[in-house]
């Protein structure tokens, strides 16, 4: 125990998680960032409650490309952060699910397509958010560390969902996993 931690809001979408993370890193001194969030699921494997472990975030932002030409639409974690969050979930043992992460810069869609099924076949997304594709995009091009858990709070193929109780005091999980993955790094140093 005693590592030093900070928890702040990184407000929504990848906008507002950019400019943060982005100052974070590059002015302050901070060498890994864990988002954690809620998320929705697009297939049944992600139910509710559920902590999933972005391994990849897929995106159609033009965030990467207009920030330094990067016109992929993956990004991807530090590999090295998400083991010691395996290992950490692994200690407390809690379950993680393991995927691509959907961060979509639109909440609200006017397309009733069911575009989320293409996503989870042809791209292998578990769920939507709105910010990993961003922050993991900063920390590579800043040399830095990002990861990203979240708990999966509404579904996109099936009618649950979860009350604003529900997500303001059940979504433990993922913050128990990040705290101790903190403390675990700090022990391994």
């Amino acid at each position: 125990m005693g590592a030093r931690v900070s928890v702040m809001g990184s407000g929504m979408g990848m906008p507002s998680i950019g400019i943060y993370s982005y100052e974070l890193y590059s002015r302050y001194g901070v060498e890994n960032i864990i988002r954690i969030g809620s998320a929705g699921s697009y297939c049944k494997e992600a139910g509710l409650f559920d902590v999933v472990l972005a391994s990849s975030a897929y995106s159609e932002s033009s965030y990467a490309k207009v920030q330094n030409g990067y016109d992929k639409d993956m990004t991807y974690p530090a590999e090295g952060l998400n083991q010691k969050i395996r290992e950490s979930a692994k200690r407390l043992g809690k379950e993680l699910l393991e995927g691509c992460v959907h961060s979509s810069d639109v909440f609200y869609r006017e397309d009733r397509s069911p575009y989320y099924r293409k996503l989870n076949e042809e791209k292998g997304c578990l769920c939507v958010e709105m910010e990993s594709f961003a922050l993991f995009h900063n920390a590579a091009v800043l040399g830095k560390n990002s990861a990203c858990l979240l708990t999966i709070s509404d579904s996109f193929v099936s009618s649950q969902e979860t009350s604003a109780e529900q997500r303001e005091k059940s979504f433990t999980d993922m913050m128990e996993i990040a705290l101790n993955t903190i403390n675990l790094h700090e022990s391994l140093q």
